[in-house]
């Protein structure tokens, strides 16, 4: 089951046919194993990777940091452009001889917008350097909004430079939790990824990922899911997705509101326009109180929403207790008695 999900992966990302991977317990576990990869065919080629770094723009995931506490590596935050996109100029001025990694986001959590992967696989080329991406979000939704008419820059396996994705089954692959991917361009890189040791009375032991006993439920799930759902399935919760995420952007402005950067897919992060002392955490508690459970983000502030197809059914209805949220925030009217729970 895990040779094939892989298999699909590997095809859905435009791999090459000897790339492979393996499922892991979530995004942590892939990024942290693509760190791990990456570290350890830089120490077989004799460098010294005690303490060497890695160069992130400050929207990746904070599981790099966590891979980089677990492995002993240094990780060098670099802030983003003006359109909230990694930078790879910036990148560039933070990196040094003893940069091992550089990465970008299909999409980053915080604002759901695709990093320009072609310009980062430029620079790791140049460098020397391996280029992972985090397709976390969107390795299981971006291939079917492609599909949908929507343009992203490529984003995976088709930029040359790009040795390994982390891609989350248990978001837009509908799977069960826990069930992640990490996928490779090819198995002698892969091999890099693989713990092996035999200094003990029980024989030798070699597993591919930080698990040594791995649940089958979920790599059982995830095959199953795949298969049930199909090519046209996925496309069908995209496309429902997708028209939520329009709905919802194209009632902001009215209220006074505006969309961060220029997401396409099905993370949106929302606030204030320039010069607007709006509060929008005023705006989100509101929201909550009401019954709607949603994120924030910071610097700029806004209110954080991860779309799933059951938002094209209440997008009306939340841009209604929207608009009253910012009216209760900037002084307006009583936004009146709480509604049942609903869940943005």
């Amino acid at each position: 089951m895990e040779s094939d999900v892989i298999a699909m992966a590997i095809d859905l990302l435009h791999g090459p046919t000897e790339g492979t991977g393996n499922l892991t317990s979530g995004g942590t576990e892939s990024i942290i194993l693509a760190v791990k990869t990456c570290r350890d065919e830089a120490a077989s080629r004799g460098l010294d990777v005690v303490g060497a770094n890695l160069v992130l723009p400050r929207t990746a995931h904070l599981a790099f940091d966590k891979a980089a506490h677990y492995l002993g590596l240094e990780i060098r935050r670099v802030d983003v452009d003006g359109d909230l996109l990694a930078d790879p100029s910036a990148m560039a001025d933070a990196m040094d001889e003893r940069t091992l990694m550089i990465m970008g986001s299909a999409p980053c959590f915080p604002y759901g917008l695709v990093d320009p992967i072609p310009a980062l696989g430029e620079l790791a080329l140049e460098r020397n350097v391996w280029l992972h991406v985090d397709a976390c979000v969107g390795g299981y939704l971006n291939p079917f909004a492609e599909r949908e008419g929507v343009e992203l820059p490529e984003w995976d396996f088709r930029v040359p430079a790009v040795r390994s994705i982390s891609a989350d089954l248990h978001k837009y692959g509908y799977a069960a939790k826990g069930a992640s991917t990490i996928l490779h361009r090819t198995p002698e890189q892969h091999a890099h990824q693989v713990f092996s040791g035999s200094d003990w009375p029980a024989g030798a032991m070699t597993t591919p990922t930080v698990a040594g006993t791995r649940p089958g439920g979920a790599i059982a799930s995830a095959w199953a899911v795949l298969h049930y759902l199909g090519v046209e399935g996925y496309r069908e919760r995209t496309r429902r997705i997708l028209a939520a995420r329009e709905r919802i952007t194209a009632g902001l402005a009215p209220l006074g509101l505006r969309v961060y950067g220029d997401p396409r897919l099905a993370l949106i992060a929302f606030g204030p326009e320039d010069g607007d002392d709006l509060n929008i955490f005023a705006v989100w508690k509101s929201l909550h109180d009401r019954g709607w459970f949603s994120g924030v983000v910071a610097n700029p502030n806004g209110i954080h929403m991860m779309l799933s197809p059951s938002h094209e059914e209440v997008a009306d209805e939340y841009l209604r207790d929207l608009a009253d949220a910012v009216a209760t925030a900037r002084g307006g009217a009583d936004a009146g008695p709480n509604p049942p729970v609903r869940y943005a």
